[in-house]
């Protein structure tokens, strides 16, 4: 007690848990998105040493560039990174998305500065490099590393440190993609594992920190910006569907080539630290001829979105990324699957969307409305993460008009996906370690 009763619910206003952690999740959300900023710059420094000019635009300079550099680079790059993550990583091993829902399930939100910093530094000299891998994961953890930080410092009890790691990912995320509604969700849906308010007020005031901090340091815009798509006929609609079910098969591949590159790298009989370089050797050469796959591929997703690729280039490009992700996931480059699951499904709609308009010319909206819902679907049905992909989808394209379609091809690809495989990315990581996190939570 205070002594003075007109004081006394002041008092209590500022000892309530609920507005300490509001509090902290304006904090942990503007260190999120500033290791978010300092990544991508990092990103950018390292393709300009290296390549000379950002891979994001790449198709300025890309044919002026030797083929032996395009092979050299992401070689050597191999052999610095496997280095790097042999004598800096804890457990020699690179951490992603994986890792955070370990620690919120398992750990009570614990993660070491170490690992997170290391695994920020191995990811961002891998996308640096021209690795084919994506900067959302190593953002999500670097952000959740530093909410981490901050809950270990104060001591907070379990449910306030796993309610602020799932603060520092929705920033993470909402700061990668300029995509604060989806930044949200993916850390309710795929980190908390719930939707309740205790959880999801700090969230929310976490990712809009983050979205108000990143806008106002790159601007306000979207990822991808294309033409406005409207559904010409609900006609269309098992053409959705029909793509929802081609995307669920993309995915699967996609998830088996992993799986099967992780067996062969595990396999080969040199040292771990070795195995990146030779990982680089063969993304350097695939990229001989498909220079798209080198880096995140934001550009060439684009130009999938505003249908400037012929049907031969999209199905190539499919095969191509599909080939240099798997490796790099496989050899131990650092970097996450997010960027490439969306070029794949870019790709894949792309290519669905010329044959389905070819066939059907009045009842089709175009080829870059299927690219679109094709995106979704292959990113959704990879990462497990049906809600926040949808998401994620409306808030980087700006786009309403195919809502629908996009929902019903995102659904269909994850509850096969599903179906076939029992597992998404993010899973099949904490299988192949033997770590069970449903019980966690």
């Amino acid at each position: 007690m205070t002594g003075n009763p007109l004081l006394e619910p002041v008092y209590r206003f500022i000892r309530n848990q609920q507005l300490i952690l509001i509090l902290l999740a304006v904090l942990t959300g503007s260190a999120a998105a500033f290791g978010a900023i300092v990544f991508r710059e990092a990103v950018d420094l390292i393709q300009l040493a290296t390549f000379g000019a950002s891979l994001e635009q790449m198709s300025g300079f890309i044919d002026e560039l030797p083929d032996w550099k395009i092979v050299l680079v992401p070689t050597a790059g191999g052999l610095f990174v496997g280095l790097l993550v042999h004598y800096l990583m804890p457990g020699r091993r690179n951490r992603g998305v994986a890792d955070v829902m370990e620690a919120a399930a398992l750990r009570s939100g614990s993660i070491t500065l170490r690992e997170g910093l290391g695994a920020a530094s191995v990811s961002a000299i891998s996308i640096g490099v021209g690795a084919s891998v994506g900067r959302e994961g190593p953002v999500v953890h670097l952000g959740a590393t530093l909410s981490s930080f901050v809950a270990t410092r104060l001591r907070l009890s379990r449910s306030q440190a796993v309610t602020l790691l799932g603060c520092g990912v929705a920033s993470a995320v909402a700061s990668s993609f300029n995509a604060p509604i989806a930044g949200v969700f993916f850390a309710l849906e795929v980190v908390i594992g719930h939707y309740a308010l205790s959880a999801f007020a700090p969230i929310v005031i976490a990712g809009v920190t983050g979205t108000i901090i990143t806008r106002l340091y790159f601007g306000d815009f979207p990822a991808f910006i294309i033409p406005d798509q409207t559904i010409v006929s609900f006609w269309e609609f098992p053409a959705f569907a029909l793509l929802g079910v081609v995307c669920a098969m993309s995915a699967v591949i996609f998830l088996r080539s992993v799986e099967f590159s992780s067996d062969v790298f595990g396999r080969i009989p040199v040292p771990g630290w070795l195995k990146p370089m030779f990982g680089g050797l063969c993304v350097g050469v695939i990229a001989l001829a498909f220079p798209q796959v080198l880096g995140v591929g934001y550009e060439a997703t684009d130009l999938a979105l505003k249908g400037q690729y012929g049907l031969a280039l999209l199905i190539a490009l499919i095969a191509a990324k599909t080939a240099a992700t798997a490796i790099c996931v496989g050899a131990g480059f650092g970097g996450g699957v997010f960027t490439p699951s969306m070029f794949i499904g870019a790709m894949v709609g792309g290519a669905f969307g010329l044959v389905a308009t070819e066939f059907f010319p009045h009842l089709s909206s175009g080829h870059s409305a299927y690219t679109l819902v094709g995106l979704g679907a292959v990113s959704g049905a990879v990462l497990g993460a049906p809600i926040s992909t949808i998401l994620i989808v409306f808030e980087l394209t700006a786009n309403y008009a195919l809502t629908i379609a996009v929902m019903m091809a995102v659904v269909i690809a994850t509850v096969i996906t599903q179906q076939v495989r029992g597992h998404s990315f993010f899973t099949w990581q904490l299988d192949r370690r033997g770590i069970n996190t449903k019980g966690g939570r």
